[in-house]
This record gives C-alpha cells, structure tokens and sequence, in this order.
C-alpha cells in the first residue's frame, strides 16, 4: 500500500484530536488531505483555525438568536437557540445560515432529537433502552460475556441517534451537527453552543 492510498485508522484520528483539541471530522479530512503525515495535519488545522475551537468552550457565549424552520405542509416547526461572544457575530449570515441549517436538521432528521448532547439525554431514558437492548441480546441467544459489550455498542448507537451534537447532518452525513458548530467556531474564532431547541408536530404531545 502506498502512501497515498493509506487508510487513516481511528487510533491516528484519535491522537489528532487530542493534540489539536480539533473536532473528529476536521481531524480525519486533514489526516486524510495530508496523505497521513500527523504534523502536516496538525499545521492544517492550525492554519484554519480548526483547531483552537474546542478550546473557545469556556467563555461565556450572550449573544447569538434564535433560528427558525416551519416544513412547507405547516405540520412541523422548529426554533433552536444558538448562542456566541458578540452581537456582532449573531448578526452576520454565516450565523444566522448556521441557525437555519440547525433548524432544519432537527425538523427533518429521522430520529427527533431528545437532547442537545448525549450527557442530556434523560438517564430513565438511557437504563429503559438498556434494558430493551439486553433483553433482546440475550433473547437472540449470544454468550452471556459478550451481552453487556453488545447492549453497551447499541447505548452508544442510540446516543448518536438522540443527541443533535452527535447526530449526523441531514444535508452531509460526513459531518455531524456538532462538526458544523466547531466549524463555524473556527471560523468566527468565537465559542459557539447550542443552548435549546424545541421541535413541534401535529398530534404530538
């Protein structure tokens, strides 16, 4: 295998991360655009800024507004909070897009969100789908010390299905919402969070 063709494994991926404090995303296409050479990737992310996003996660974040998506049938509507440092950035349309896209991602995406991030997601919630994914595990008859590995892969399935953060885009399925908040971080070079959203249906309660 080539150099050019070499596969970037989780574990490269991984170390990226950890030494850029960039998302997961970022840190695969740079890996990937850099043939595999890490300081490469790591100059990449730097360059555009990619990197320092994470780290913008403790500043407080006043600003920002309120996106909104009503579906073309009048039978599903969204408005999600997306709060930054200035008003300055709230008012630009890179932000107010970023509102939008969000909002309609959460009208449109298979599994209605339950929770911004998967430490959100009610805990009843979480030990009530446990106990389904157990029962059905042992229930198809796998070894009983491979049935708490199995449920605990199927917890983490459901966390990427029920968190918007870990959810992917419905327009890009190679970026998850989160990839597109820690880009728009980069990009602004200001702490950017998802506060709240509401999702409505007919018939819903």
């Amino acid at each position: 295998m080539t150099t050019k063709e070499k596969a970037i494994s989780a574990k490269e991926v991984s170390e990226l991360r950890q030494r850029t404090g960039a998302g997961m995303m970022d840190c695969k296409r740079a890996l990937e655009e850099a043939k595999g050479d890490m300081d490469a990737a790591i100059e990449a992310l730097r360059k555009s800024g990619a990197a320092k996003a994470e780290k913008r996660g403790g500043r407080e974040t006043r600003e920002g507004l309120v996106g909104s998506y009503i579906h073309h049938n009048g039978k599903v509507g969204v408005m999600v909070e997306v709060n930054c440092e200035t008003d300055f950035v709230a008012r630009t349309d890179d932000f107010k897009s970023l509102a939008k896209s969000i909002a309609e991602h959460i009208a449109g995406f298979h599994t209605p969100a339950l929770a911004v991030d998967k430490d959100q997601v009610p805990a009843d919630t979480v030990e009530q789908e446990r106990r389904i994914y157990t029962e059905q595990v042992k229930a198809s008859g796998k070894p009983e010390n491979l049935v708490e590995k199995i449920v605990a892969g199927k917890i983490e399935s459901f966390y990427k299905d029920v968190s918007l953060l870990n959810q992917p885009w419905i327009r890009d399925d190679k970026k998850t919402i989160g990839d597109l908040v820690k880009e728009m971080s980069a990009k602004t070079g200001e702490n950017i969070q998802i506060r709240r959203f509401a999702r409505f249906q007919i018939g819903e309660v």
